[in-house]
């Protein structure tokens, strides 16, 4: 569930904002519907390494992938799938990360929550 939430909310959203709104997303999420912390850190990132990788495809294969292997050598990759790859990881890191975030933060205010009614 949190997976398909994250992936179709990104993808609509990253037409019109800046790429960090899978931070926001990821963070929401798996705040509202995270079940544990492993979920929502490997849906998360499993969400957003599909979404950029195969958006990125998606945009590259019609061109011969020529935007990319110049951006890969100019960062010294020279490979331009193995960009694609450490762009999935990164953005998939970020998103996980902000996932995991959002769940602990629930978890920090039902406790808190839990806290003030026993006072």
């Amino acid at each position: 569930m949190v997976f398909l939430v994250i992936l179709i909310i990104c993808f609509l959203l990253q037409m019109v904002a800046p790429w960090w709104v899978i931070i926001v997303i990821s963070f929401a999420t798996c705040g509202f519907i995270g079940k544990t912390g492993k979920i929502s850190f490997w849906q998360s990132f499993l969400a957003i390494f599909l979404l950029w990788i195969g958006y990125s495809l998606f945009k590259s294969l019609p061109n011969d992938n020529l935007l990319a292997s110049r951006v890969a050598v100019m960062i010294g990759v020279k490979i331009w799938w193995l960009l694609l790859i450490i762009t999935g990881l990164v953005s998939g890191l970020v998103a996980g990360i902000s996932g995991y975030c959002g769940y602990q933060f629930r978890k920090a205010m039902l406790i808190k929550k839990t806290d003030e009614k026993i006072a």
